[in-house]
């Protein structure tokens, strides 16, 4: 990295800001992503700096170094490659400073003005339009709401970005400020305060920096790397605005639908593609390399095709539509299959069905309903047997791995191998203790619940618990005779927790109507979406023993029947 001037002096705050002096988050980088931590970490860091505990004393020449910031420039602007987050954060709590002085005529206000706002060529005088950080990552709204903080000062509870967030905690923080503390702290935060600033000479070397470091506490994500590497491809493609109101639409859609244990919901979706990528390249290890190692290859040969990133958004789409419930392009059935999927112990499934999507979609990018329909009737039954056979997410990817070919190409699953004995799979069904807290108990209560095919889907967002029939706390006074029947699947079941948190400690004769809706409460319920539940409420007026130990055996012979549809058993 020769390109790169490493022999910047350090510089106060207001020298970074001298003049007109410009700095632009450009497009290739994330959005402004520090929190409540970071900023109440930089305010005790600045606070305690300016004004020191006990005996000790400021003195003119102390210095507090708020780290390095790197730049390349580009037209008189200096476009931020690495340090937006402190940068902006910084231009945060200057604007609450300049607020909270109440009195623009006061020569420190003054100062703190001429670090945030351009000053007009003519009369020297503040152009509050016109600020001296622009960022062109954040959404639309996300700008709007910046660009009105620095302008008018204001962010309102209606605002609900990180600029809107970081500004009211900046501003309550002045509010503590002591009279006297103002004059001393503007002086200190503007001239004892310093950052260093390394200029990178040319853009391939602020690609390469941008690449490898890091903000304070914020690392790189997959994702902020590959859309780096995609806006190379489009700034020489020429495409640059378009793939950066595209990407930003992507991240949207990502940020709604998915929902990672680790790292960002577009580095999921990354995830899912990777997974079409690796079966057309009929890869022969089962053992996956991480998201940034794989993409890596070839020098990020695979972001530099328009193909790409189409599929990538013809990718998000389709789990979009999903989440909508698209019935133009799903059918009822299909929709109800991928639900209770939604419940499956192993988030490998949303992979594996981005898979088949891919490789099987038409040139309208849908799916024939009656093979896709069949093809999530069978690995939902795989998903299921195997969580109960063979727990563990690392045990499920080597069934899949071998079938891979089959789900490209949209072939019939075998898992031949994978197939079980019957009698063997009883004892295992019968053995497992499906608690509250284990996964596999909602999945197989989703499963059980639409076997109807009666049975419509919770309105969206509906939030379900898992309900007891038989109430737990009932145990103390009417005892069963077998207490681990309580935990039975035969007395669980999905209610909308709404619903649940009524209804949970009644017994059956009194749950029942809250099932049906027919309480006489004040705040009465609809009536549940379950439709075991309401018909069970509508037939019987209680439910005993007997009634979860007959439940449970016909969810296990219905299960088991299940499986030997789906040709799983031997």
């Amino acid at each position: 990295m020769s390109n790169l001037n490493l022999n910047s002096p350090p510089k106060r705050i207001n020298e970074l800001f001298h003049k007109n002096a410009k700095f632009l988050i450009p497009d290739y980088q994330r959005p402004y992503s520090w929190g409540r931590d970071e900023c109440e970490t930089l305010w005790e860091d600045l606070y305690n700096f300016a004004f020191p505990d006990g005996d000790e004393e400021f003195e003119d020449d102390d210095e507090y170094f708020l780290g390095a910031i790197v730049t390349y420039k580009k037209d008189k602007t200096n476009e931020v490659i690495d340090g937006q987050q402190r940068l902006t954060t910084l231009l945060l709590l200057l604007r609450a400073f300049y607020q909270a002085f109440k009195d623009e005529s006061n020569d420190s206000c003054k100062d703190i003005g001429k670090c945030i706002w351009k000053t007009n060529p003519n009369d020297n005088k503040l152009n509050k339009e016109r600020c001296k950080l622009k960022s062109v990552v954040a959404t639309d709204e996300d700008i709007a709401e910046f660009n009105k903080i620095i302008s008018t000062g204001e962010a309102t509870k209606g605002n609900k970005s990180k600029y809107a967030e970081n500004y009211r905690f900046f501003q309550n923080k002045f509010t503590e400020l002591k009279p006297n503390e103002f004059i001393p702290f503007s002086g200190r935060l503007l001239d004892n305060c310093i950052i260093v600033q390394i200029e990178a000479n040319s853009q391939s070397t602020a690609f390469k920096i941008f690449t490898t470091l890091n903000d304070r506490g914020m690392p790189l994500s997959d994702s902020d790397i590959f859309k780096s590497q995609f806006y190379k491809f489009f700034l020489n493609e020429d495409q640059k605005d378009n793939f950066v109101a595209r990407w930003k639409k992507l991240e949207t859609i990502c940020n709604d639908n998915f929902h990672p244990r680790r790292g960002t919901p577009t580095d999921d979706l990354f995830m899912k593609y990777m997974y079409y990528l690796l079966a057309k390249s009929e890869t022969k290890s089962d053992t996956f390399k991480g998201l940034r190692v794989y993409y890596e290859q070839n020098d990020y040969k695979i972001f530099k095709s328009k193909k790409t990133f189409e599929d990538l958004e013809t990718l998000a789409n389709f789990w979009n539509d999903i989440k909508l419930r698209d019935s133009e392009r799903f059918s009822t059935r299909i929709l109800k299959r991928l639900y209770v999927l939604s419940y499956c112990p192993y988030s490998i499934w949303e992979n594996i069905v981005s898979l088949y999507f891919m490789g099987n979609r038409d040139s309208q990018n849908k799916l024939d309903d009656e093979k896709f329909y069949k093809f999530l009737n069978k690995i939902t039954a795989m998903f299921l047997m195997f969580a109960i056979v063979q727990p563990g997410v690392q045990a499920i990817r080597r069934p899949f791995f071998l079938e891979f070919q089959n789900i490209l190409h949209g072939n019939e699953l075998n898992f031949e191998q994978f197939k079980q004995n019957v009698r063997d799979f009883s004892t295992k069904f019968s053995n497992t203790k499906f608690s509250q807290s284990k996964q596999i108990t909602r999945a197989m209560l989703a499963w059980w619940t639409f076997q109807n095919e009666d049975q419509e889907l919770p309105p969206l967002d509906t939030r379900l618990e898992i309900e007891h029939i038989y109430a737990k706390n009932l145990i103390k006074t009417n005892p069963l005779q077998n207490e681990e029947n309580l935990e039975l699947l035969g007395n669980k079941s999905l209610l909308e927790k709404r619903i649940n948190v009524h209804a949970s400690s009644f017994p059956f004769s009194q749950k029942r109507l809250y099932y049906l809706g027919k309480t006489t409460t004040k705040n009465n319920l609809p009536k549940t979406f379950n439709l075991e539940l309401s018909n069970l409420a509508e037939n019987q007026y209680e439910f005993k023993e007997k009634n979860i130990i007959q439940r449970n055996e016909k969810i296990f012979e219905s299960f088991i029947k299940y499986l030997a549809d789906n040709n799983l058993l031997k």
